[in-house]
């Protein structure tokens, strides 16, 4: 059994969103288990977010409503047979569950279709199914076609649950801190252990056995790569190169789900050459800048427009870039080397609710995503609030294809010097994030801090 906040937590949280939707059906689905190649044999179970954030029970196949009008709250489930025992052990029954985050009814799984069927007439509201198990589930539950359900889902509950989330309570972000104290320990493991003779499966590997130990493993698949040009590279069938430099994205999901999202990079070797330090401390001062600038009531996008201008400037001052920066930036040509946002929000997931709309998480009537490409993929825009955790990730990067397509079609030629980049397309990319709560006057980076200057790094890289 998972372990839970006191019950009276959900009962607020369950009360709270109530008030918020004012009347109606609100219908949550947990995650099944999802089989690797046969039936029993599944991968590990990860609960639905907002099933953990209002219900708290990390255990597949459960379903819950909130009957706003009638006022009751009902979970579903189906009790574990003696078939089911011998080879499980024995379970709580569903009942039991239901007491134990503050629910007085509850009904087997069969009972759900009866319940919505009654009250088909009403409101039901429900969030976007990611997972296809799901979105045939709803059909079959609603009546509906599987490919009408998702245009189906409520956009009010999303907002709703948006509105609560985004803002995490106290106990939250002690579950946060102690996921980012796993992704310290993590990250220096996988630097103790980065030496030539290695590879960087090995290092997945000693990441894989802090996560694991630690908490409930990784919050997202791990990015250990030599080609940090790649932002989601997940292949790691690579020794470990001179000349190099590793980049690791990595995070820890503490065992009350709550994530950790963190990256550093640094040569193979322990030693920066000229090259990459030059580059590195452009990243560096993003970074830290970037963290400085979070603040209640500063819209996200300022600070990414103010982290790509440190990207260029000092690219710039490299002989990479030219121009007025202010201007390069506002027409995206930091983009060839920083294509994405600054960072999101974090909490039960690491892109925190992207699952019901990154626009409705990072965006609303006064921030309007950009067309501009780079600025186009920030994930967050509007002002912070006390309570909100961001991460802040600025990166350079040196994607050949991207420097080739611009170079040919001499797109913002204005502001890049395209001659001298062919002495950095074996660059591959350098990024930096930490995760930082927003206070009532300022902010804090979460977790012990992660060697991250120049000095620090080659002090305990290979050792």
């Amino acid at each position: 059994m998972n372990p839970l906040f006191e019950k009276s937590v959900y009962v607020a949280r369950r009360e709270a969103l109530a008030r918020k939707m004012g009347s109606g059906i609100l219908l949550f689905l947990g995650n099944n288990d999802s089989p690797m190649n046969y039936p029993a044999n599944t991968y590990d179970f990860r609960q639905d977010s907002n099933f953990i954030y209002y219900f708290g029970l990390a255990v597949p196949s459960l379903a819950a409503i909130i009957d706003v009008d009638e006022n009751r709250t009902i979970l579903f489930g189906d009790d574990f047979t003696i078939d089911d025992i011998i080879w499980v052990g024995d379970q709580p029954s569903i009942s039991d569950l239901a007491s134990r985050v503050g629910i007085t009814e509850s009904m087997p799984m069969a009972r759900l279709q009866d319940y919505l069927v009654r009250n088909a007439a009403r409101k039901i509201h429900f969030a976007k199914p990611y997972r296809h198990d799901l979105q045939i589930t709803l059909a079959n539950l609603l009546g509906k076609n599987v490919n009408d359900v998702k245009s189906l889902a409520s956009i009010e509950l999303h907002k709703a649950i948006i509105s609560m989330r985004s803002v995490k309570e106290d106990r939250e972000i002690e579950e946060m801190e102690k996921a980012a104290n796993m992704a310290y320990e993590m990250h220096t493991a996988v630097m103790r252990h980065c030496k030539l003779g290695a590879t960087e499966h090995q290092l997945v590997g000693v990441a894989t056995g802090v996560a694991h130990g630690e908490g409930n493993g990784f919050s997202f698949p791990i990015i250990l790569t030599q080609h940090g040009e790649i932002f989601h590279n997940t292949d790691h069938n690579v020794a470990l190169q001179a000349g190099k430099l590793l980049l690791v994205d990595a995070g820890v999901e503490g065992l009350m789900n709550y994530c950790s999202d963190k990256t550093r990079t640094y040569p193979v070797t322990g030693k920066f050459t000229r090259k990459q330090q030059d580059i590195y401390e452009i990243v560096l001062k993003a970074n830290m800048e970037g963290i400085s600038l979070v603040k209640p009531g500063t819209p996200y996008r300022d600070i990414h427009f103010a982290a790509a201008e440190i990207v260029m400037q000092g690219l710039k001052d490299l002989g990479l870039m030219k121009g007025d920066v202010k201007e390069g930036v506002r027409l995206g040509a930091h983009a060839l080397f920083f294509p994405h946002g600054l960072g999101h929000q974090l909490g039960l997931d690491v892109h925190d609710m992207e699952g019901l709309g990154e626009d409705y998480v990072g965006y609303n009537e006064e921030f309007r995503r950009s067309e501009i490409f780079g600025t186009a993929n920030l994930r967050m825009a509007r002002h912070l609030e006390p309570g909100m955790v961001m991460t802040v990730e600025p990166g350079i990067y040196f994607i050949p294809k991207l420097i080739e397509m611009w170079k040919k079609e001499g797109h913002l030629a204005q502001f890049i010097n395209y001659d001298k980049l062919d002495e950095y397309l074996d660059f591959g990319g350098i990024r930096i994030e930490d995760d930082v709560l927003v206070t009532a006057d300022g902010r804090r980076v979460l977790g012990q801090p992660i060697p991250k200057s120049v000095s620090e790094l080659e002090a305990i890289v290979g050792l």
